[in-house]
């Protein structure tokens, strides 16, 4: 249950991160507001799971999934493109992600 709980976090502050993009720097309001509920429901699920992980491997696993799925987002929604260095690096979070998962002691399996 953490994990799902903790995905759906990150699902939320994705949907708040892409909506920033379309605000235009806050210019347009309904993305606006979805950047302050998504955010807000983000947080909420985020410290949920802090009754069952520690903090470090939460922020981790948040920040690790948000990260890459920003990055899918932006190159389907909004055209950004990534260079190698940039789709490495990401596969490298990716790959932390799993080792936490699969081996540490820390994170409920």
């Amino acid at each position: 249950m953490p994990y799902l709980i903790l995905l759906l976090a990150v699902v939320a502050e994705t949907i708040g991160t892409s909506a920033l993009q379309a605000s235009q720097q806050f210019t347009r309001p309904w993305p606006s507001v979805l950047v302050v509920v998504a955010y807000g429901v983000s947080f909420y699920l985020l410290a949920q799971t802090l009754a069952f992980m520690p903090v470090g491997v939460v922020y981790a696993l948040w920040s690790g999934l948000g990260i890459v799925l920003i990055a899918i987002i932006g190159f389907l929604v909004f055209g950004q493109r990534l260079d190698l260095p940039a789709v490495l690096g990401m596969g490298m979070i990716l790959g932390g992600i799993v080792v936490i998962h699969l081996f540490s002691n820390a994170s409920p399996h």
